[in-house]
C-alpha cells in the first residue's frame, strides 16, 4: 500500500506544468507515474488501465472491471470508469480526451495501446509525458524522503548481519537467497533484486548471479535493494572472504576516497555532472579510469532508477529535496571489480546519507 499522499495537488501541479506546455490531456498506464497521481498500480496486463488527466477537467481512471476492487481513492483525486470484458477501452479513453490536439503519454505504455490511440484520435498529436512526470517526481516530498530513508535504514540493518552469512564453499545463488530472506525480514515489503558476484564475475558491474561457488581470496560486489512503502532501496558494499591482495586493497582505498568525494560535492545547484567528475577525478588520478565504466549515480523513489541521473552530460542543478545514489566502481576484467554505493538526498546544506551502514572493506569466512 503507498502512502497517502497530497494526491490532488500533485495532480494541479500537473496540470499547471501542461498549461505552461501546451499539454491538453496527460494519459498515464503502467509504471510509476500512476501510483504517483493515484496511489494505485496497475498490474502490467493485456488489459488497459490508463489515468487520464485534462487540464481543465476532472481526471478519469479507466480500469479493467476486474481490477477495480484493488483502486482505493482516498482523497477524490479521481473517478472511476471501470470497463468489462467486451467493452473497448481504447474508445472509453479516446472519449476522454474529447478534442484535445496535445497528447503526452507516458513512456512505458504499451505500443499496442499507444497505437490504438493514435488511430482513435487522428487529429490529436502525441508526445511523451516524461517531461512532465520527471519535474515532480524527482523533486521528493518530504514524507518520500521520509519512506526513502526507511528503506535505506533496512538496508543498513542487512549489512549490519552480514557476518551471519557463511559465504565459502556456497554458490553465489545461495549466497544471495540469504541475502533476499534478510531484506524483507529487516522491512521491506519485498527484496527487488539481488547481485552477489564474487571473484572474476565480480568485474561484471550487472553480473547475473549464478552457481559460481565462492572460494577464499574471492572479491565480492554485494548490490541488493527492496521496496517498501512503495519507495526503494539500493546499496553495495564490497566484501572479501580472507584477507585481501596489496592490489585489491590499493585499489579499494582509491574507490573509497572517489565515493567519499561524490558525497562531499552534494550541495543544492550543483550540476549533477559535477558529482560525477568528483569521483572520476579520484579515480582517474590514481590510474584506474578506464576501469570505472557507468555513471556515478542514478534517482531513486518509486523507481530503482529514475531521475536526476548523475553522469558527464547532465547539467540539471540538483536541488534539496533529490535523491540518488553515489557508487563509483573499479572493474579490473578477469581478475575483480568493487563498488560503494549509498543513497543521499539533496539537503539544504549539502548531502543527507538516506543509508550509512560502514563503507570499510568486509572480510567474510
Amino acid at each position: 500500500m503507498f502512502p497517502d499522499f497530497d494526491y490532488p495537488a500533485r495532480l494541479d501541479r500537473l496540470r499547471s506544468l501542461m498549461s505552461d506546455r501546451g499539454i491538453d490531456v496527460a494519459l498515464l498506464s503502467v509504471g510509476a507515474d500512476l501510483p504517483y497521481f493515484t496511489g494505485y498500480e496497475a498490474m502490467p496486463l493485456e488489459r488497459l488501465t490508463m489515468l487520464a488527466v485534462p487540464r481543465d477537467a476532472a481526471a478519469l481512471l479507466v480500469v479493467p472491471l476486474l481490477e477495480a476492487p484493488r483502486v482505493v481513492d482516498r482523497r477524490g483525486a479521481f473517478s472511476v470508469r471501470a470497463w468489462g470484458e467486451t467493452e473497448d477501452p481504447i474508445g472509453i479513453v479516446a472519449e476522454a480526451c474529447g478534442t484535445a490536439g496535445a497528447i503526452a503519454v507516458a513512456n512505458p505504455t504499451w505500443a499496442v495501446f499507444l497505437l490504438g490511440l493514435q488511430a482513435a484520435l487522428p487529429g490529436a498529436s502525441f508526445s511523451s509525458a516524461t517531461p512532465l512526470t520527471r519535474e515532480l517526481r524527482m523533486r521528493k516530498e518530504a514524507e518520500e524522503i521520509h519512506w526513502l530513508r526507511h528503506a535505506g535504514a533496512a538496508t543498513d540493518r542487512v549489512v549490519a548481519r552480514l557476518g551471519e552469512v557463511r559465504f565459502a564453499g556456497r554458490p553465489e545463488r545461495e549466497v544471495a537467497g540469504d541475502i533476499a530472506a534478510m531484506t524483507v525480514a529487516e522491512g521491506h515489503d519485498l527484496s527487488t533484486f539481488t547481485i552477489l558476484a564474487s571473484g572474476p564475475n565480480s568485474a561484471s558491474p550487472h553480473h547475473e548471479t549464478g552457481d559460481r561457488v565462492l572460494v577464499e581470496g574471492d572479491a565480492i560486489v554485494l548490490d541488493f535493494g527492496g521496496r517498501a512503502h512503495g519507495y526503494h532501496s539500493d546499496t553495495t558494499r564490497t566484501l572479501h572472504v580472507g584477507p585481501p591482495g596489496e592490489r585489491f586493497a590499493d585499489a579499494f582505498a582509491v574507490l573509497e576516497e572517489a565515493q567519499a568525494a561524490g558525497r562531499a560535492a552534494v550541495q543544492p545547484g550543483i550540476p549533477a555532472q559535477e558529482i560525477d567528475r568528483a569521483t572520476r577525478a579520484v579515480i582517474d588520478a590514481a590510474g584506474y579510469g578506464e576501469y570505472f565504466i557507468h555513471r556515478t549515480g542514478h534517482g531513486i523513489g518509486l523507481e530503482g532508477h529514475e531521475h536526476p541521473y548523475i553522469v558527464e552530460g547532465n547539467d540539471l542543478p540538483v536541488e534539496t529535496g533529490m535523491t540518488f545514489s553515489i557508487e563509483p566502481g573499479i572493474y579490473i576484467p578477469g581478475e575483480f571489480g568493487m563498488r560503494i554505493e549509498d543513497i543521499v538526498a539533496v539537503g539544504a546544506d549539502g548531502v543527507d546519507e538516506l543509508n550509512r551502514s560502514n563503507r570499510k572493506l568486509r572480510l567474510v569466512d
